[in-house]
């Protein structure tokens, strides 16, 4: 029996009350996402966990940007894309690289003529048996660490601030307070948008791999993410980084970087079956 549509798990404009654990591709992923603190309107992020085979599939955050209209329908747009492009391959993961960029484009094409003035980033992760291989668009984040925090592989963000770290014109501890840290430059429904395609990672026993919105990377140093996500029952490790997520995002302290906005994310471990 093939994969089917129905197999997915989404969640888009959802305020989750706790991490949700499923499993995916013979490991696990912990998923969770709610709306910033600090809003009466929706979640404009939205979660996509999407499988191909028993081995492999894709992981999906979609980030509506907030301050334009329609967020929360532009980044749904990217999840129900990909979950068509994805389902429609019909568990030939030979073809899942195509199907991905093919969903991506078509939600491109579909917000910038449907749904005119909104916009989405996009993080995701495509898993075959034990290879992972990262696609993204604008500055929701991919990371994969080792279980001693050794860091395997790190999206740069498309954005000047992004670009300024890789560069190593600022510091990453300097960027979390930049002035500019909200700008990015490379969107779903803006042109030119272009998809980043990264390499190809095998995983290692124990990798843990975080795929998120900004709203978790506003609030942490990366090396405290790592430290928190590197090793530990998975679901606990989640919950531990919602709620200090959450308490960042509640109160201001110089020590710690803070600022509210929908939070999402998806950790995926190997649990030890390579």
């Amino acid at each position: 029996m093939g994969i089917k549509s129905h197999d997915a798990v989404t969640f888009t404009a959802t305020d989750m009350p706790a991490p949700s654990s499923h499993s995916f591709c013979r490991g696990d992923a912990v998923a969770y996402t709610t709306r910033s603190p600090d809003k009466d309107t929706d979640n404009e992020d939205s979660i996509g966990l999407i499988p191909c085979d028993d081995v492999s599939g894709v992981l999906v955050i979609a980030d509506g940007l907030g301050g334009m209209r329609l967020g929360d329908l532009a980044s749904k747009q990217v999840i129900d894309s990909l979950l068509a492009t994805v389902t429609a391959i019909e568990n030939n993961s030979d073809l899942l690289r195509e199907a991905i960029l093919n969903g991506v484009e078509q939600a491109h094409e579909t917000i910038t003529s449907s749904l005119n003035g909104a916009a989405s980033t996009v993080a995701i992760v495509q898993i075959t048996d034990n290879e992972i291989r990262p696609y993204h668009v604008g500055d929701s984040v991919i990371l994969i660490t080792g279980q001693r925090g050794k860091i395997k592989y790190q999206s740069t963000p498309h954005s000047p601030v992004g670009y300024a770290v890789e560069s190593g014109l600022i510091n990453e501890a300097d960027a979390l307070y930049h002035e500019e840290r909200h700008l990015i430059s490379n969107a779903i429904g803006t042109d030119p948008m272009h998809i980043e395609v990264g390499p190809i990672i095998t995983l290692a026993k124990y990798d843990t791999t975080l795929v998120a919105s900004d709203g978790i990377y506003d609030n942490f140093q990366i090396d405290e993410i790592i430290e928190i996500i590197r090793k530990g029952d998975l679901h606990t490790v989640a919950d531990n980084l919602k709620t200090i997520c959450q308490e960042r995002m509640a109160s201001v302290n110089a020590e710690t970087p803070q600022k509210p906005d929908d939070m999402s994310f998806i950790l995926y471990r190997s649990c030890g079956r390579l």
